[in-house]
């Protein structure tokens, strides 16, 4: 291809030169030295006042996570009636619930659990939430917890002092495996009417799931041995009982609801009793031959599929019983066919298929996890063996570490996860959630069936900060996942768009360090992909995207404008070589799936990519499914501010697609300051932050501070500024919106340093510079 990459980020070495003077890496430029990985930016202020108003042509990220962007609770939202706070002591007295002791603690902590949901949740709000408050030490669990009492904390005392360890037990472990024994067969384990696909996406340490069973199903879940009765829990939610169809909107009878429309039109017969004004509804789509052939996913060798592809959770604003209308609260992002066939396509395997508005029945609200930590005890297996090993050691314990079903307004916040069976945190069908400033540290599986990914799948209007995940396979949004924000995190994996039709979804601020040996093919047993199949021979890149005739497998193709900002992303192309940008212009705004006005597959000279794996470092820029049109001269297109300093000026909170203009800068004089601030610690490493301030009576125009950092401490990421390194020496000039400094004005930039040196011999104009702690 002819035109200059601005994804194809430099493998050959004479590439990685040019791209190293030129666009001036913000990583180091050797393994060697690149080995430690930042931290994440902990501590972000993602409250409402701190959202930047919507960006002109980008979606409207401002009310993502918890409550539409409240803050998280604190001690003022703690309810006052002492029936409601289960104390440590009392967890011992009450509950029998003791840490060290060696004693099995489920039990206990679900009857904890459950007498606040009787005496506590009925009554209960977000500012009158539940605690159950666990002591430092060791818990020991052997089934499943379900945490579903409404607007409970369940709380530690501290990430490294309440560590839950899960051991599951013969009726929590899988009994039946795939005929290869890779992968737990969720369609095999069947009992009555129910089938394993149930429990999708699998068993958990802490299920945040409704376990209410619907009327139908009662007498199967009664005859149901006891490692099949979870099949049957959560039932009253699901989409076949609950949901009701619907019908053509007037002047447009093929679907009852268009993209931006907040009116769905309700079939003439279904129960009305849970679409009640405040509730919660799922909006799903049928899909439609149309819609694969929108996808550019036909013909493919694998099955097109009677499903819900196209979701959404909505609170429903609005209620006409007789017009038989539901009202939304915001616009939809999708077009809604009464069925599979309304819009003119043939029937997919013969079927037609119906969309439908699914209530949730009983959604679990208001929990959360806050300070404390879990593993999954693993007796025989060596946790080194796990590392950098995209196979399955244990199929049959494949666990998760915290399950979000239906539930909205929850979170997690200071946890760390180690060695989980499967997905330390994941979803199915969750809105507004805030996964924040925790610690996720491998997996046990990581193979076929996609196992150990950090996972959001069917999840919408959630906020994922400040959070490191190590040794995973990925970090995914799938199935529809939608407006999402992932800011400020740090991944030894790839930001993955694992596909059915996620979108609108913003990534920026993250740190993204893809070793050589975070590859599909690296592997030593149990291998594979989600859906089936081998692993491939490509490298995994800090991107990956689902192309719609190899994403059919498993969901279809990833949807349109997933937006990619501000991130620090490298890969190892090879073992022991270099890290090198996989994209270098941090103020571009990487819209992928887009075309500026709708979605446009990726494509190679106008040819639909079949798949990503091997085609990760072409330029799909200029019309060929990423738009690369704007930029934006802040640091963050979701807050005004990541630092604490005022963000950037109102001019480049907007867009632009014109090239800066360039002024003759001032000689800087010896009256320049620069003052150096710490601003938050972690085990590894440190963020900080610069102040320039012009003392002089004469505004300047460019600047840059210098200093050495001590061996065994290097940057790994900055902001608002352009770094030069030689060894262990750093400078940092001025970016092009900040270098103007108006005569008792200031200018700010940013960074993120590996190891606990604090800068020495700072200079800024000839001059020593100030610094605080």
């Amino acid at each position: 291809m002819s035109r200059k990459s601005p994804l194809r980020r430099a493998v050959l070495p004479a590439v990685a030169a040019v791209v190293a003077t030129a666009v001036l890496l913000q990583v180091p430029p050797t393994a060697a030295d690149a080995a430690p990985g930042p931290g994440a930016l902990t501590g972000l202020d993602l409250g409402a006042a701190n959202r930047r108003a919507p960006v002109a042509g980008l979606y409207d990220w401002s009310k993502a996570g918890y409550r539409g962007g409240a803050a998280l609770p604190g001690s003022g939202e703690v309810n006052p009636n002492a029936t409601c706070q289960v104390t440590a002591a009392e967890l011992a007295s009450q509950y029998n619930v003791k840490p060290d002791d060696g004693a099995d603690d489920t039990n206990g902590i679900q009857a904890a659990i459950d007498g606040i949901k009787s005496a506590c949740s009925p009554s209960g709000s977000y500012t009158k939430l539940s605690t159950i408050t666990f002591p430092a030490g060791r818990f020991d669990v052997t089934h499943e917890i379900h945490v579903d009492a409404d607007y409970l904390i369940l709380r530690g005392a501290g990430k490294d002092a309440t560590k839950f360890v899960y051991k599951p037990d013969a009726n929590t472990l899988y009994d039946t495996l795939t005929p290869d024994g890779s992968d737990w067969d969720e369609d095999g384990m069947t009992s009555g009417a129910g089938k394993g696909g149930w429990l999708w996406p699998g068993r958990g340490l802490f299920r945040v799931q409704s376990r209410g069973v619907h009327t139908s199903y009662a007498s199967d879940y009664a005859a149901a041995p006891a490692n099949r009765k979870d099949i049957f829990e959560g039932t009253i939610n699901v989409h076949w009982k609950a949901g009701v169809k619907l019908r053509g909107k007037p002047g447009d009878t093929a679907f009852a609801a268009r993209t931006g429309d907040k009116v769905a039109h309700l079939a003439s017969s279904g129960a009305l009793t849970a679409l009640a004004a405040g509730n919660l509804v799922n909006i799903r789509a049928a899909n439609s031959l149309k819609f694969y052939e929108q996808q550019q996913a036909t013909p493919t060798t694998f099955p097109l599929l009677n499903m819900h592809m196209r979701q959404q959770i909505f609170t429903i604003a609005a209620l006409d019983t007789s017009a038989r209308t539901i009202t939304l609260d915001k616009p939809l992002e999708y077009d809604v066919p009464v069925n599979s066939t309304s819009d003119g396509s043939a029937p997919i395997d013969g079927a037609t298929y119906d969309s439908k508005a699914a209530p949730l029945v009983d959604p679990v609200l208001g929990v959360g996890f806050e300070n404390l930590g879990f593993t999954q005890d693993m007796p025989g297996l060596n946790p080194a063996e796990a590392n950098n090993n995209y196979g399955n050691m244990a199929p049959a314990a494949e666990m998760h570490g915290i399950v979000f079903k239906w539930a909205a307004n929850s979170w997690v916040r200071g946890v760390r996860a180690e060695m989980t069976g499967s997905h330390p945190i994941v979803t199915e069908e969750a809105k507004n959630l805030q996964i924040v400033d925790n610690e996720l540290n491998g997996s046990w599986n990581k193979g076929k069936g996609g196992n150990g990914y950090f996972r959001g799948s069917r999840v919408w209007d959630s906020l994922y900060a400040g959070n490191t995940s190590t040794l995973l396979r990925h970090f995914t949004f799938q199935w529809s996942a939608a407006g999402n924000v992932v800011i400020g995190n740090s991944f030894d994996s790839d930001l993955n768009l694992h596909g059915g039709w996620e979108r609108n979804n913003l990534f920026e601020l993250n740190t993204v360090k893809v070793s050589y040996a975070h590859r599909s093919g690296n592997c030593r047993a149990n291998c594979g992909e989600e859906g089936g199949g081998g692993p491939d021979d490509s490298n995994w890149f800090p991107i990956w995207w689902g192309a719609g005739k190899k994403a059919v497998k498993w969901s279809g193709a990833s949807g349109y404008r997933n937006v990619f900002f501000n991130n620090a992303m490298t890969k190892q192309v090879a073992d022991n070589g270099p890290y090198n940008d996989f994209y270098a212009d941090r103020r571009r705004v990487y819209s992928f799936g887009w075309d500026g006005t709708a979605y446009k597959h990726l494509d190679i000279g106008g040819t639909p990519i079949a798949d990503w794996a091997k085609n990760e470092q072409r330029d799909y820029t200029g019309g060929h499914g990423v738009d690369a049109t704007k930029t934006d001269a802040a640091s963050s297109l979701f807050l005004k501010s990541v630092d604490g300093t005022p963000p950037s000026s109102p001019a480049s909170q907007s867009p632009t697609t014109t090239t800066p203009t360039t002024t003759t800068p001032q000689t800087p004089s010896a009256c320049l300051n620069a003052t150096f601030t710490r601003k938050s610690v972690w085990d590894s490493g440190y963020g900080a932050g610069f102040t320039v301030t012009n003392t002089c009576s004469a505004a300047v125009g460019s600047w840059a501070v210098e200093f050495d950092l001590p061996a065994g401490t290097i940057i790994t990421g900055s902001w608002s500024s352009v770094l030069t390194r030689t060894g262990q020496h750093y400078r940092f000039g001025n970016a092009t919106h900040n270098g103007s400094v108006k005569p008792g004005g200031t200018a700010t930039f940013g960074f993120n340093a590996a190891g606990q040196g604090l800068p020495v011999a700072c200079s800024i104009a000839g001059t020593k510079c100030g610094g605080t702690e």
